[in-house]
């Protein structure tokens, strides 16, 4: 059978649904679970590699149908739930009306005040996420920039499946997922040095992580927090 990349396999034919992938940057085949889309991505080098992939991942079927099953359920954004805002937990209020989310404080705590209802409330709540996301990310970046001696960039906050962070050096832009407002600081200025770090070294190279240690010190507990606490962040309005 002739496979491609970014093609999607049923479940029966690796014992999970599941995503083939292309990445020329790879040393090996692997596995990665997309808690988010529900599905494995089959990772290869090259398209050749493919179905060396597919048999990779029968052989690990079950270690797939486990990591699929222990992902976190979806957290939906409404009122009387809560949510993290640098690593702290929010409560989410109806205000009535259709007034735009607003983060406030009352005796018991933070608290995010939003109008609207269903969908309307949690798209209210996420805008307010959006806009953080923005003006943090925004900050961190400038001043790693700042650190490194390098040029301003064009920065842009998306919402990714799986992903963090993108750079792309040819064109000087730098998109963020807005979900790792709800990380705690140091984990989003990791992000903020490990994104800018690739304008100096595209790769993963010992000589790019270097640039980050200059940064920020050992990212390694951040990159750890990210691992561990990840998917429950896609997971939020899900």
């Amino acid at each position: 059978m002739q496979y491609r990349n970014g093609q999607r396999l049923p479940p029966e034919a690796v014992g999970v649904p599941a995503r083939l992938s292309v990445n020329p940057r790879a040393r090996r085949l692997s596995i990665r679970i997309d808690a988010r889309a529900g599905e494995a991505v089959l990772i290869a080098p090259s398209e050749r590699g493919l179905a060396q992939a597919v048999a990779f991942a029968r052989s690990k079927a079950g270690w797939m149908r486990e990591r699929l099953a222990a992902r976190p359920q979806g957290t939906p954004l409404a009122p009387g739930g809560t949510v993290a805002l640098f690593g702290r937990p929010v409560r989410l209020a109806a205000a009535g009306g259709a007034g735009a989310a607003r983060l406030t404080e009352d005796a018991e705590g933070p608290l995010i005040v939003s109008g609207g209802e269903g969908e309307a409330f949690a798209r209210r709540v996420e805008n307010l996420f959006k806009r953080v996301a923005r003006e943090t990310l925004q900050a961190r970046t400038d001043v790693h920039l700042r650190a490194l001696g390098l040029r301003p960039v064009r920065m842009s906050i998306a919402d990714p499946k799986s992903r963090w962070g993108s750079c792309s050096p040819h064109n000087r832009t730098i998109r963020y997922s807005w979900r790792v407002i709800m990380a705690p600081h140091a984990v989003i200025d990791y992000l903020a040095a490990h994104e800018v770090a690739h304008l100096v070294h595209a790769d993963h190279s010992p000589a790019y992580w270097s640039v980050v240690q200059r940064l920020i010190g050992d990212h390694r507990p951040h990159r750890k927090w990210l691992r561990d606490h990840g998917p429950a962040l896609h997971a939020v309005g899900r």
